[in-house]
């Protein structure tokens, strides 16, 4: 008998112990947290990354207008020339030859010319006569006046000044003319002025605008950040992908870019042409913003709201309350806000956690239950 009571008194503590712990465990699962971040004043960005290539803004490739064998060189790469200046000599005699040759035939043409005129001063020749010897004056006139070009022409010079970039041909190559494929005797460009031709993915290039400002930096430098700003936005994709008869075979899942092109002053000369540049175009500013994380900004049938968050120390649950706002500019971490409808103040907490509206009415429905006995 004396054991039944003892066994009957342990079974009842032990419920009450069960009870007493459930109910804290019930309790506790009702004290509501949340992980939150302050409201901020900042001075918020938005950029646009993008990748491009250093290069001259001025730079021309010197060629020649005649076929001929290179004779003399008279630059090196890295020397600065001007305009005008003779950089190189071509092989002329044979163009002198026959330079020599339309001098000798334009002497003649000449000296028939005068003699055919005084004749039919006179009436001894005919009108046509005269005028078939005025035809080949006019014609090695001409003659001389072009093998005089070609002669010039074996004196290549700078049309602007500049530098030397790359190696020049060397005495002895051929210099071959034409518009299609000319050889390229050396390349001049003005390296006190750069600029970088970036391409810009077309879900971005509506935020671009000319005089954007941008920093980049470059894999030779990387400690340092370099100024920027935007020059001109192209009209066509780099590919020409809207022309359909040119661009058939583009497929049309490619990413459209277009290319953008920035001013980059480089007073300490440090940049080279081909360099590759990592640019951050700042395509909007604000200053001294309320701002919120990103993760704190959510959306309901009534708009953009964020849950500004209060601590009850009786219930010593957070309490939340929505605030309707505004989003504005976007960073890449924060957003800019204006409240639209409630309080929020610099400092507040806001919540960054996220819950959906069913898991959140599930739990409120949930009935509390004893635990078995």
């Amino acid at each position: 008998m004396k054991f039944k009571i003892i066994l009957a008194i342990l079974l009842s503590a032990a419920a009450a112990g069960g009870y007493y712990y459930y109910n804290q465990q019930q309790i506790a699962a009702e004290i509501v947290t949340y992980d939150t971040a302050p409201v901020e004043r900042m001075d918020l960005v938005k950029t646009v990354s993008a990748t491009g290539t250093v290069q001259p803004r001025d730079s021309v490739e010197v060629s020649s207008k005649i076929t001929a064998r290179i004779k003399e060189v008279l630059v090196e790469e890295n020397d600065e020339v001007r305009a005008g200046q003779t950089v190189a000599i071509l092989d002329g005699k044979d163009f002198e030859a026959k330079r020599d040759q339309a001098r000798f035939r334009l002497t003649n043409a000449e000296q028939k010319l005068t003699r055919i005129r005084r004749l039919y001063d006179i009436g001894a020749k005919s009108r046509e006569e005269l005028e078939d010897a005025e035809y080949e004056y006019d014609t090695a006139k001409s003659l001389l006046e072009e093998t005089e070009s070609d002669v010039a022409e074996t004196v290549i010079v700078s049309p602007m000044d500049g530098v030397v970039v790359g190696e020049p041909k060397t005495a002895g190559s051929m210099a071959t003319q034409g518009s299609d494929n000319p050889t390229v005797i050396m390349r001049i460009a003005d390296l006190s002025e750069k600029q970088i031709k970036a391409k810009v993915d077309e879900t971005d290039i509506g935020a671009v605008k000319v005089n954007q400002a941008a920093t980049f930096t470059v894999d030779a430098f990387p400690e340092d950040e370099f100024d920027a700003y935007v020059t001109k936005i192209s009209q066509t994709d780099t590919a020409n992908s809207w022309d359909v008869d040119k661009s058939s075979s583009t497929s049309s899942n490619a990413v459209i870019y277009y290319y953008v092109t920035l001013a980059a002053p480089d007073p300490r000369n440090m940049l080279l042409p081909a360099m590759t540049a990592r640019l951050d175009i700042i395509v909007g500013e604000v200053k001294n913003a309320m701002c919120v994380p990103i993760a704190a900004l959510k959306t309901d049938n009534q708009g953009s709201y964020v849950e500004k968050v209060t601590h009850d120390e009786k219930t010593k649950s957070d309490v939340a309350e929505r605030v309707y706002v505004d989003a504005g500019l976007y960073g890449e971490e924060y957003v800019e806000i204006t409240v639209k409808k409630g309080s929020l103040l610099d400092g507040d907490e806001v919540s960054v956690s996220y819950e959906s509206e069913a898991k959140k009415e599930s739990a409120q429905r949930m009935p509390r239950r004893m635990p078995p006995m």
